[in-house]
């Protein structure tokens, strides 16, 4: 179990010692503060999973102590300490967002009945926040379609996997197959499915960012590191990480990430406390991870580590009769965004799809489908809304080549006349769909509702 940290604040130190120590004693964390001043800066340094306030402090009061940390962060629990007699501020205190306050003199029994039941109701008001911030659809493998025996093999053993204790997955395979729909899959029908999932692109970031948003870092750790920061690992505890394109990953990482496999722990960027956490690592990679060790640019220790359970996803032209099934469900996703109502292909588009290769495999047959229902006409998607590479049809990529050049008039024209004419013709085309329109022009909805408000359409 996760060992929260509590930040005590009083200027009696008899109370704040024994306080301190009797916490210890039931296993959690301790810091503490003897000022108001003092509370403010261990609170943005520290991050604690709760705080024990004194009302009366030298300097700032506790009151004040309290609205600042509200205003920093309204989640974190604070329970108030107050003498008998200060109980009406108590109260005053409980309006501005305190969790709940004790009488001195006390009984630790009571603070730790108190402590542990705002410790649980914070825990599962971040759960539930976190759900909500989620797509109500559990995402699990039946988002996943498949018809090819090979691709079903495969989802049978990744279920299989998402119910095991196992907390280490190897995804493989060409871009665009589907390794984050799978990693998610895996995650949501674990028994990790109640906590966070936290992608992170391992190609997205440089090397020093990449391990910062990993590990986290402490205040002053480098030039921005103004106040610490907790990584990924603290923040996805008890559910999983997927790290996405991992052989790119620099090698320094690749032995801290390791390490942290091994050992569940690790050190924040400038840190010397070793924090342990609880994780489930699904990694992903279109590389020849086998290839890259030849080649001295993957550990082959940690290759071993990750690849335990690998899984390899083929590529969409090795599974030709999933081809439609996924061109359909994309069909029904768009048409419910764009709110039209495409319900079929036509017999020459299927057979155009059919037989293409998919070089960029499912994410390509997404974006091929947005395209094609942006120039169709519902309720069909035609073999001639298809890219002409598709199609093979050179007179296509003509049309297209002539329509893309425009030739200037001896005279010359108004660069903003021939703008306005091609919103006009976009809004036509599209039936004034708005973000139809603003797809076929290559422009941000924003950018075309600001045109169409600079000409008037």
């Amino acid at each position: 179990m996760k060992k929260e940290k509590i930040l005590v604040v009083d200027d009696e130190y008899l109370i704040r010692w024994s306080l301190t120590e009797k916490l210890k004693e039931e296993g959690w964390r301790t810091v503490m503060a003897e000022t108001g001043e003092e509370a403010l800066d261990l609170y943005r340094e520290e991050s604690p999973d709760m705080v024990l306030l004194d009302i009366k402090l030298p300097g700032i009061d506790g009151v004040e102590v309290l609205r600042r940390i509200k205003e920093l962060d309204p989640s974190t629990p604070v329970m108030m300490i107050t003498a008998t007699s200060q109980v009406d501020v108590a109260v005053t205190a409980m309006k501005l967002g305190a969790y709940d306050y004790i009488s001195k003199p006390f009984e630790f029994v009571e603070v730790h009945s108190k402590i542990r039941h705002a410790l649980e109701a914070s825990a599962l008001r971040q759960e539930v926040e976190y759900l909500r911030s989620k797509d109500s659809s559990r995402h699990g493998f039946e988002k996943v379609i498949a018809v090819n025996p090979k691709m079903r093999e495969i989802i049978s053993m990744a279920q299989r996997i998402a119910q095991s204790a196992s907390t280490t997955v190897l995804l493989q395979g060409e871009s665009g197959t589907g390794k984050d729909v799978i990693a998610q899959a895996i995650h949501r029908e674990s028994d990790r499915c109640d906590k966070p999932f936290m992608p992170i692109n391992c190609t997205a970031l440089p090397d020093e960012l990449l391990e910062s948003e990993l590990m986290g870092h402490e205040k002053g750790a480098f030039t921005d590191a103004k106040q610490k920061k907790k990584g990924l690992f603290e923040l996805a505890y008890g559910g999983t990480i997927f790290l996405d394109e991992i052989g790119d990953m620099k090698p320094g990482l690749q032995a801290k990430l390791l390490r942290f496999i091994e050992e569940r722990v690790f050190k924040r960027i400038g840190g010397n406390e070793d924090i342990s956490v609880d994780v489930r690592i699904i990694a992903a990679t279109n590389l020849d991870l086998e290839k890259a060790i030849e080649e001295k640019r993957f550990r082959e220790d940690l290759y071993y580590r990750l690849s335990v359970i690998p899984l390899t996803l083929p590529p969409l032209r090795e599974r030709v009769e999933d081809i439609m099934p996924i061109a359909r469900h994309f069909m029904k996703a768009f048409s419910e965004e764009f709110k039209t109502n495409f319900t079929s292909f036509s017999p020459d588009a299927e057979r155009i799809m059919v037989r293409h290769n998919w070089p960029g495999n499912i994410r390509e047959l997404r974006n091929v489908i947005e395209r094609a229902m942006i120039l169709s006409t519902p309720p069909v998607i035609t073999g001639d809304a298809l890219p002409w590479k598709m199609t093979g049809d050179s007179s296509a990529a003509a049309k297209t080549s002539d329509a893309s050049v425009f030739t200037l008039p001896e005279e010359g024209v108004n660069i903003e006349d021939v703008e306005q004419q091609l919103l006009e013709q976009a809004l036509e085309k599209t039936n004034h769909n708005q973000t139809r329109a603003a797809k076929m022009l290559g422009l941000s909805r924003d950018a075309l509702r600001y045109r169409m408000k600079k000409y008037e359409i």
